[in-house]
This record gives structure tokens, C-alpha cells and sequence, in this order.
């Protein structure tokens, strides 16, 4: 968290933009191996996750939901020549235009759901060995965000992410 600024220190700081970008794809899985599922709508429940996914409900703050960019992904394959379908990362909402590092820490909405950002999501062992060698490594710096589920509703592919003003 970002220490609380005086009146005219806070006055000083430079003003930053919000990140918008969009949900692409959405994917579940019931099954620590199970293939990821796409789906067309997720619920996502406040303090739960997604339903029907095998994280909800465990009650491991970060573990509500997960995202993914796009363009991290297309990254990775253009520069090892990996191939790596977005639903073979084992995340749960694919992304396109926001920086998902940066939401480390900071509330944003997606579709009617509100989320804060927990912890980038590392690329482990397990998604190694269910998809090809090198794919760790390829998205170390860009494996996504696990975030928390503030505010539940529904969030389908089109849908805008918002980072909110503190």
C-alpha cells in the first residue's frame, strides 16, 4: 500500500491515468488437471470465486480469480516459438490492454464485479509439466494477477476492467 501524503505533498504528485482494458476469453477448471474449460459468463462470488471453478470457496486470498494479457502471451510465443493457447495457462480471464502487474494493491472493476489485486500470478512447476518446456520461464515476468472477488456479479468475454481511483 502507498503511504497517505500530506495536503500539499499529495498536491505534487503527478497525476496517473487509470488502465481500462477488456476481458477477452474466460476459462474454468474443477480439477487440479483438468483442461481448462472456456465459458461464456462466469458468476463470481464476493470472497468465493468463480463458481464452478476449483479455487472458489478455499479461502486463499488471492486465489478467487486469476488474469492473464493477451499480449504477454503472444509475447512469449513470438520470442521462444512456444506455442501456448490462452486456456492452457490454467487463468482464469483473459485480458487485453491493461498492465495486470500494476493492479498489485489496487481495486479495479470488471463487467459488474469489483477485485483488488493481490499478487502477480508466477508461472509454476505444474504448468510446466501440463503444457511444454520452457513455458515457465517464457512467462515469468507476465504469468498475470491473482486478486480477491470485493464485489460479486456476472463478467462475460467484452466486458471493460477499470482500475478505480483509490
Amino acid at each position: 500500500m502507498r503511504p497517505m501524503l500530506a495536503g500539499a505533498e499529495r498536491m505534487r504528485q503527478p497525476t496517473r491515468e487509470l488502465q481500462h482494458g477488456v476481458v477477452e476469453a474466460i476459462h474454468i477448471h474443477p480439477d487440479r488437471s483438468d483442461p481448462m474449460v472456456r465459458i461464456d459468463e462466469a458468476v463470481l462470488e464476493a470472497g468465493v470465486g468463480i463458481v464452478g471453478d476449483r479455487y472458489a470457496g478455499l479461502g486463499i486470498s488471492g486465489s478467487e480469480i486469476t488474469f492473464i494479457g493477451a499480449e504477454g502471451i503472444e509475447a512469449m510465443v513470438v520470442e521462444t516459438g512456444i506455442p501456448l493457447e490462452p486456456r492452457e495457462t490454467r487463468r482464469n480471464l483473459l485480458t487485453r490492454g491493461v498492465d495486470l502487474n500494476a493492479l498489485v494493491d489496487r481495486r479495479f472493476q470488471v463487467g459488474e464485479t469489483i477485485c483488488l489485486g493481490i499478487k502477480p500470478c508466477t508461472p509454476c512447476n505444474h504448468l510446466e509439466s501440463l503444457t511444454r518446456p520452457g513455458v515457465r520461464s517464457g512467462l515469468s515476468t507476465r504469468g498475470g494477477l491473482r486478486a480477491d472477488i470485493l464485489v460479486g456479479g456476472i463478467v462475460r468475454p467484452g466486458d471493460q476492467i477499470v482500475e478505480l481511483e483509490d
